[in-house]
């Protein structure tokens, strides 16, 4: 797990702000009534500031556990969500991570509080922007953001011992396949719109465990950049 240093535990305490911590321990509460038990994954989402990663006519509903627009047709995700991905990724404590879709920057910034180094990629320019000032804003500086095609991850800093994609896709991009590390989890949205289901990859040291996982709601995952 990555220590954070004294003065990001300043500002995320600080970050508190625009809600009360009771409103943050009831989100902690629904989280373990949804099923994380991870003691690390709860503190980290306890305290990191949510309300910083959506706009500010939005704050007030940053720690219900629902998706949140950010604009330019992308969310970010539920917190339950965030969670659970965030909790099967670091099983087996990970040192390099790799996120396919940044978003407002919230799941990276949840990650690098739990591992050494988060690697993060966004197709669309805007919201890489938008989160590189967060994280700069957090004080978390093991995390690289690029704005890249996702399809094709970021092969230059492979391989991950996990993989986080927080968009959905019909079949695995194999590029991002590639990339994971043997014995490396990837964690992936899989199907249609209608109709998609959180799935767990493992990479052993031949071929590719799969399990199935809940049904779940994710913008799809796209080529290109804008």
């Amino acid at each position: 797990m990555r220590d954070v240093e004294s003065s990001d535990v300043n500002f995320l305490t600080r970050g508190i702000g625009m809600t009360s911590q009771r409103t943050r321990d009831r989100l902690i509460m629904r989280l373990r009534e949804g099923g994380i038990r991870n003691a690390a994954v709860l503190d980290v989402m306890r305290k990191t500031p949510r309300h910083l990663f959506v706009d500010e006519a939005l704050a007030s509903r940053a720690y219900e556990d629902t998706a949140l627009p950010i604009g330019y047709n992308q969310t970010i995700s539920q917190p339950l969500v965030v969670a659970a991905m965030t909790e099967l990724a670091i099983t087996g404590r990970p040192e390099r991570v790799l996120e396919v879709g940044t978003g407002s920057g919230y799941q990276a910034a949840v990650l690098a509080q739990l591992v050494a180094k988060v690697y993060t990629v966004e197709r669309i320019e805007p919201l890489v922007t938008l989160a590189r000032q967060r994280f700069r804003q957090l004080g978390l500086r093991n995390i690289r953001a690029a704005h890249s095609d996702g399809t094709v991850g970021l092969p230059d800093f492979a391989p991950y011992e996990a993989i986080i994609v927080t968009a959905a896709a019909a079949a695995v991009p194999e590029a991002l396949l590639e990339q994971l590390a043997p014995g490396g989890r990837l964690v992936i949205p899989l199907g249609e719109r209608e109709s998609q289901t959180l799935t767990l990859l493992i990479r052993p040291q031949t071929g590719i465990e799969r399990e199935a996982l809940d049904p779940v709601v994710f913008v799809p995952l796209l080529s290109g950049t804008s």
